[in-house]
C-alpha cells in the first residue's frame, strides 16, 4: 500500500506540528521513532485522518485522507498508546464484535469473524472476560484483534509495548511481526523497530533522519545525547 506525504504540514493554532514534508511509505514494517513532543504521533495520525492536514496533502491507496475520510478510516486501523481506552465493550468477544456490527454484517459472519480473529491471536480463552480484568499484554492483543477483525489494509500502533514486561512485550513483538498488513510502530523501545525495513526519525516537528533502522536508531542516539 502506497502511502504519499505531498508538501503536508500541520499546525494548531500558532504551533507548527509538523512542517511541510513530503514522501512515500511503502515498506511492509515502518518504525517511527524520535523523542516526546517531536511530532511523530501527528505525522502517523495524519494516515487514518485522525488529524487533518493544514496544507498539502495525504494519500492512502491514492485516497485523499480528507476528500475521502470514510474509506481512508477503513483502511487503516489506529492502536493508541493506551489501548484499554479504546475497548468500549464490556465483554471481550463483544468489543471485538462491535465494529463488525457497525459495518452492518450478519450475525453468522460476525460470530464467525470473532472467533476466527481470537483463535489466530491465540485468545478464544478470553472471549468472556471482562476487559477491564485483563493483564497489559492481553490488553494489547483484544485492542490488535479488535482494530484486525474489520480488515484494514494498514496498522498504525503508538507504543504497543509500553509498560508491558519482558514475556508480554515479546508477544506483543511477535504478534506485530506476523501481521499481514502493513505495519507502522511508533515507538521508543528502540529494539522493536531494529529490525523493521524503515525508520523515520522526527525532532521538532521535522522528519530529521529516514533510512534502515541501524543508521537511523545511530543518529537519534547522537540527537537525544545532545
Amino acid at each position: 500500500m502506497d502511502i504519499r506525504f505531498a508538501d503536508c504540514s500541520v499546525r494548531f493554532g500558532d504551533k507548527t506540528a509538523l512542517h511541510p514534508l513530503t514522501l512515500t511509505l511503502t515498506e511492509r514494517r515502518i518504525g517511527i521513532i524520535g523523542l516526546n513532543g517531536s511530532g511523530k504521533t501527528t505525522f502517523a495520525r495524519l494516515i487514518n485522518g485522525l488529524v487533518k492536514p493544514s496544507g498539502g496533502h495525504v494519500l492512502v491507496g491514492g485516497l485523499d485522507t480528507v476528500a475521502d475520510e470514510k474509506r481512508v478510516f477503513g483502511k487503516a486501523g489506529f492502536i493508541f498508546q493506551n489501548p484499554q481506552h479504546q475497548l468500549i465493550m464490556p465483554i471481550v468477544e463483544e468489543d471485538i464484535a462491535f465494529g463488525l456490527k457497525n459495518r452492518g454484517l450478519k450475525t453468522t459472519e460476525i460470530t464467525e469473524r470473532t472467533a476466527t480473529i481470537l483463535a489466530r491471536f491465540g485468545i478464544s480463552h478470553l472471549a468472556r472476560r471482562r476487559v477491564h480484568e485483563l493483564s497489559g499484554g492481553e490488553t494489547q492483543l483484544v485492542a490488535m484483534a479488535s482494530v484486525l477483525v474489520t480488515e484494514p489494509d494498514i496498522l498504525i500502533l503508538d507504543e504497543p509495548t509500553n509498560q508491558l514486561d519482558l514475556k508480554n512485550r515479546a508477544l506483543v513483538a511477535s504478534t506485530i511481526e506476523s501481521l499481514e498488513q502493513q505495519v507502522l510502530v511508533i515507538s521508543h523501545d528502540l529494539s522493536l523497530v531494529e529490525d523493521f525495513e524503515r525508520v523515520l526519525l522526527f525532532d521538532g516537528g521535522r522528519l530529521v533522519a529516514d533510512g534502515t533502522p541501524g543508521e537511523v536508531i545511530a543518529r537519534y542516539r547522537e540527537l537525544a545525547a545532545c
